[in-house]
């Protein structure tokens, strides 16, 4: 069964305006049948997991494009770097649109000239996993805090109660749950994490201790929604701080987690610069802490912060499969004030807190106060082009439905982003 992806309209477009599309994200988000899904049956499929094929691209590039020619996907072009200067020779000659469309599991290093090799011929798509819409099979947009926006939503938007809400968090968003109902979580993700840490960490790049970085990720997955601290993490996973900005770095390149950047403006003088984590899918960061069911993990101690990263995911992806750099922040300061998420557009703040309550009260937009600076920066003795505007703000949450908190800000039930 294929599951319509939200991104499927951006993805013509882009092959319709770039001789090269590339699609990556981390593995098994679907983004080989998407891209055949899309394909015509004149385009051939060609993946570079098959060791022969690998084999002649790396060692014979120019027979390569001889024998597979356009138009074609190239699955896991990670693997076989080398065939890239002979694609910008090809759509350099024939200037066609959407002739090859290559898919890449990992940005690793070896993927990292990828946009550089072929700039100005190759549009990017990053995919993640399923997002609730795609799941719910109903149309996706990019979030807003607008409540008419909501409003209209609500009419076409699944409720979903606590534990339906919580099972989503433990599955996570990986296709394959989802079409195949006798596949066990267990099995899937103890696979996942295998073909990871010897396909990818092991052979691009070198990692000489699998199990040392298996810890390694179970110890990022435990700081979920927090601020990520090199020392702390590298204290207890017994490697150096160098080493655990590294690694990190890997897990973020890798799709596997996500670093929210700090918000940062002028006029706001006490803002800390530290970024926060967040797993990108909730049901393998479960899976690797060990939580048995939804309703163990909704009752834990982690409960928040997987709440936290689920509703970050989602917003995330609402903007990536519409094709769009997601304008995603969050902001704390010295005095411990905090916003989840800050998203940035047209000259506006729109502040949102996340909270695991069907009920959070007026408190929880309380720190949404200290963006008031930003807009009259010249009080501030700052010059009048830091001025941004206060958008309307979001508190999402358990609520049963969409309903106001004051004249500016709303109670977001979680279903509805």
């Amino acid at each position: 069964m294929y599951i319509k992806r939200a991104i499927e309209d951006s993805i013509i477009k882009i092959s319709n305006s770039f001789p090269v599309l590339l699609v990556t994200g981390p593995r098994q988000v679907g983004k080989t049948t998407l891209l055949q899904h899309l394909a015509g049956p004149e385009r051939t499929y060609i993946t570079l997991d098959d060791p022969d094929i690998r084999f002649l691209a790396k060692r014979d590039p120019a027979l390569f494009m001889q024998r597979y020619v356009p138009p074609v996907i190239i699955d896991e072009i990670q693997y076989a770097p080398e065939i890239l200067p002979y694609i910008k020779m090809s759509v350099d000659r024939s200037r066609n649109k959407g002739d090859f469309w290559l898919t890449g599991s990992q940005i690793f290093h070896r993927m990292k000239n990828v946009s550089e090799s072929l700039a100005g011929r190759v549009g990017i798509v990053n995919l993640l996993g399923l997002s609730g819409s795609e799941i719910n099979n109903i149309s996706s947009e990019p979030f807003t805090t607008s409540s008419e926006r909501l409003a209209a939503r609500t009419k076409t938007a699944r409720k979903m109660s606590l534990s339906d809400i919580y099972e989503r968090i433990f599955r996570g968003g990986m296709p394959a749950l989802y079409t195949d109902e006798e596949i066990n979580l267990e099995t899937f993700f103890s696979s996942y994490i295998n073909s990871y840490l010897q396909r990818d960490i092991k052979d691009l790049t070198q990692v000489a201790d699998e199990m040392s970085f298996y810890n390694f990720m179970v110890a990022v997955a435990a700081r979920t929604g927090k601020p990520i601290i090199y020392d702390e993490l590298a204290k207890d996973t017994g490697i150096s701080a160098p080493t655990a900005k590294k690694w990190l770095s890997i897990l973020v390149s890798s799709h596997i987690v996500g670093l929210v950047q700090p918000y940062h403006n002028n006029v706001l003088k006490r803002m800390v610069k530290t970024p926060l984590l967040h797993f990108w899918d909730t049901g393998l960061c479960a899976y690797l802490l060990k939580w048995g069911n939804a309703e163990i993990l909704e009752r834990g101690a982690m409960a928040g912060s997987f709440f936290e990263s689920w509703v970050f995911s989602e917003i995330y992806k609402s903007y990536l499969n519409s094709a769009k750099e997601p304008p995603v922040f969050y902001y704390r300061d010295k005095d411990k004030r905090e916003i989840d998420l800050l998203l940035t557009y047209d000259g506006t703040l729109y502040p949102v807190e996340i909270k695991k309550s069907a009920s959070p009260g007026s408190e929880a937009v309380k720190h949404f106060r200290v963006l008031d600076p930003v807009s009259e920066p010249e009080r501030f003795g700052e010059l009048e082009q830091y001025k941004l505007e206060i958008g309307a703000g979001a508190v999402v949450c358990m609520a049963n439905d969409l309903l106001p908190i004051d004249n500016k800000n709303w109670y977001v039930p979680a279903w509805l982003i």
